[in-house]
């Protein structure tokens, strides 16, 4: 088990989420950079779907009820275990009744905790993820709150290895002022010349206004042709949305199923993590891709991932 302290800002069980329902009107969901949390996962021995706790900003304090394999992975939130800090893309021990606190100054918006074993949550929909708005999946559908014990599950102990490092060079970087890759439309002829433009050549501030769902953007206003309402149709996580005051919303994994509202653009899934971690504050700027390109960045990216499972011996 692991004791919550403390459950800082928000704390959520998350996995790979649970694809299939959405005409149900069930969203994906799942862990908002889904490649950290896989790389936490393979650092532990874990298989790729097992669930670990991602914190926001300001995580949590938490305390090992017995000896605990861990790794911690995304954004810098200035986790310290026994009042010593805890180097990131690193797997250790976290002995029983040490404290793991994560109250840093946040460098990204979110970092992710894999335990071997993962937390063993039950799955619901083939999913052990946390759906805040529909109240269901993780840890009795809500976010963390102090007292809960979370259930751990069993590991195999011949692949969960102390001091499994992965190289700085096979980190993520999350840069800002990166170029966010995009493939225009699906509703590109329902926007002017000029907003198209201007989508590609300045940058839109990241604003207060974002959670699990999406991130409200900040910029030149982007104009529609005929107005911004569309037939209301399907969104993916990377969809961007334009609504009637031009300013672009950027879904994420926790988005609704369908949409009203013209939609300019849609974010490459490689680099959806660069989305997660941004700040309010950040400047992004968006670089049109082909549909072709995209999809080989992504078949890179998972080839990348399978092979470091096989060289962790997983």
């Amino acid at each position: 088990m692991i004791r919550v302290l403390s459950p800082g800002l928000l704390t959520t069980v998350q996995d790979l989420g649970r694809p299939g329902f959405q005409r149900f009107g069930v969203s994906v969901g799942g862990a908002l950079d889904a490649v950290a949390l896989q790389l936490g996962n393979i650092l532990v021995g874990n298989t790729p779907e097992a669930a670990g706790l991602e914190m926001t900003l300001q995580g949590p304090v938490l305390e090992a009820e017995t000896d605990l394999l861990i790794a911690i992975t995304g954004s810098d939130l200035g986790a310290r275990l026994a009042g010593k800090p805890v180097p990131l893309w690193k797997s250790l021990w976290w002995r029983k009744g040490e404290q793991l606190t994560v109250r840093g100054k946040p460098l990204g918006a979110r970092a992710y905790l894999s335990v071997a074993g993962g937390v063993d949550v039950p799955s619901l929909l083939g999913s052990r993820s946390t759906y805040l708005t529909a109240g269901m999946g993780g840890w009795r559908g809500r976010p963390l709150r102090r007292g809960d014990r979370l259930p751990i599950g069993s590991f195999r102990g011949q692949v969960a290895k102390e001091g499994r490092l992965l190289p700085p060079s096979c980190r993520p970087v999350y840069r800002q002022g990166a170029p966010i890759r995009v493939i225009l439309g699906p509703h590109q002829d329902a926007f002017t010349t000029e907003a198209l433009e201007a989508f590609f050549n300045t940058p839109y501030t990241v604003t207060p206004q974002m959670n699990r769902m999406g991130v409200k953007l900040d910029g030149v206003p982007l104009t529609h042709e005929k107005g911004a309402d569309i037939l209301s149709g399907a969104v993916t996580c990377g969809s961007i949305q334009v609504p009637a005051d031009g300013q672009p919303i950027l879904l994420l994994a926790e988005r609704q199923t369908t949409g009203g509202y013209a939609q300019i653009a849609t974010v490459s899934t490689v680099d959806l993590p660069q989305i997660a971690q941004a700040l309010p504050g950040d400047r992004l700027r968006f670089q049109p891709v082909t549909l072709d390109e995209a999809q080989r960045c992504l078949r890179r990216q998972r080839q990348f991932l399978r092979l470091l499972r096989v060289h962790a011996g997983l």
